[in-house]
């Protein structure tokens, strides 16, 4: 049996989604294994934090997808906690200008998602700010993939995070990233891989047994570019291996975004 662990701890935007202001810096490939991210370079990215005595603690990422909707994932969520949304943040100690801190007015968590069973996938949720956000230079919508696309092979995408560095290791204050290749379905779901754990709604992307997503990365994104060069959320960080963040043939994986576009547009139509 293949012990998972979970990663915790009508979509309209700005017409130029996508298209950071700030460069990426992509030479190379934390996330595990990876990089510290060019500031402001994934816009979207946001950190969901929630209160203990008084003090705000990040436990997970997301992608804001309206200007008053983040998604993330459905393991995220606790209704017993009360929760707030870093945007435009790069260092997480820092009062950082431009960024902003909002309040929470609603949580949606997909209605199929068992914490139970995990490997049901279905983890995803959608977190309503108490106001909209201004987009700026330093907050901007992601753009989300068309509904059913599925990425080949060994397509190249980046994980972001301030996830841990390494397996049980500690967490960084500023946004890392890590490049990792798709990792089709026919291979993940070999048994030397993931099994049966992984399902068609879910992406699997890295198992080098060196870049990966690690604790407190869940929620964020996987970031793949198109080949305008707009860069799509494909993925939501959901889980990884027990044995370790970085470990060989079990790639970091994520819910498949393109499944539930029509999820995610009805859900911001209702609320």
């Amino acid at each position: 049996m293949i012990r998972i662990l979970l990663l915790s701890a009508l979509v309209a935007g700005a017409l130029s989604c996508g298209f950071p202001t700030y460069e990426a810096q992509h030479d190379v490939s934390r996330v595990v294994g990876g990089q510290e991210a060019t500031p402001n370079a994934w816009p979207w990215q946001v950190s969901l934090q929630y209160q203990s005595a008084g003090r705000w603690y990040h436990t997970c990422g997301g992608s804001l997808v309206a200007n008053n909707w983040v998604l993330t994932a459905a393991h995220c969520i606790s209704s017993s906690r009360t929760y707030r949304v870093v945007l435009g943040r790069h260092s997480l100690s820092t009062s950082e200008s431009g960024s902003l801190a909002v309040q929470v007015s609603k949580l949606v968590v997909h209605e199929n998602w068992n914490a139970n069973k995990i490997a049901n996938g279905n983890d995803i949720a959608l977190i309503k700010l108490a106001s909209p956000v201004t987009l700026t230079s330093k907050i901007q919508t992601a753009c989300l993939p068309a509904a059913g696309t599925i990425l080949p092979n060994n397509y190249p995408c980046y994980v972001t995070g301030w996830g841990r560095l390494q397996t049980n290791g500690a967490s960084p204050d500023v946004l890392q990233q890590g490049r990792l290749l798709v990792v089709d379905y026919a291979t993940c779901s070999s048994a030397s891989w993931w099994g049966s754990s992984v399902k068609t709604t879910m992406v699997c992307a890295g198992g080098d047994g060196v870049t990966s997503s690690c604790n407190g990365d869940s929620g964020g994104p996987l970031n793949c570019q198109a080949s305008n060069g707009q860069w799509q959320v494909h993925g939501i960080v959901s889980f990884g291996s027990t044995l370790g963040c970085n470990y060989s043939r079990k790639p970091s994986v994520f819910t498949r975004v393109s499944n539930y576009i029509d999820w995610i547009n009805s859900v911001i139509q209702k609320y």
